[in-house]
């Protein structure tokens, strides 16, 4: 099966510790628990997976990110990316055709990804958790026991 996981970025970024750190790998960026742990269970379960920012859309864990930014798609700001120039980044980068989607991601990210992608292919596998940090500790066990959740 052709499957993709969808992490969100996160609000404390590399440049909070290090001002001077300088453009980066989009991996390296987002250093909060809950994307460090977005991302270890997304890198151990599955062959491909994106970074979802709401500045630069769709970031694979190469891409670089030139310099700090503080958005997020509830925001309400014009300098959010749209839904359009997503759905172009889908087709240029080649994330359009997977049978399975796995968003990883709270409720401001289905709303966007639901306009995006066929809601038969979209799972959500911390939908049922009460909090961030009931989320953290889904995903750090699903990496321990080496158990897709």
């Amino acid at each position: 099966m052709n499957r993709l996981s969808i992490i969100p970025c996160g609000k404390k970024k590399i440049w909070d510790r290090v001002p001077e750190a300088g453009a980066r790998r989009a991996q390296e960026v987002y250093i909060g628990t809950f994307g460090k742990a977005c991302q270890a269970y997304a890198a151990q379960f599955f062959d491909v997976w994106v970074i979802l920012s709401a500045k630069h859309g769709f970031l694979f864990p190469d891409d670089i990110v030139p310099e700090n930014y503080d958005l997020s798609f509830d925001s309400g700001s014009s300098d959010v990316i749209s839904i359009d120039n997503l759905k172009k980044q889908m087709a240029e980068r080649g994330l359009e055709s997977y049978d399975e989607i796995t968003v990883l991601g709270g409720k401001k990210y289905r709303k966007v990804v639901e306009q995006l992608y066929n809601p038969d292919s979209l799972k959500y596998p911390l939908r049922d958790c009460k909090g961030i940090g009931y989320m953290v500790q889904k995903l750090n066990k699903a990496v321990q026991e080496g158990k897709e959740i």
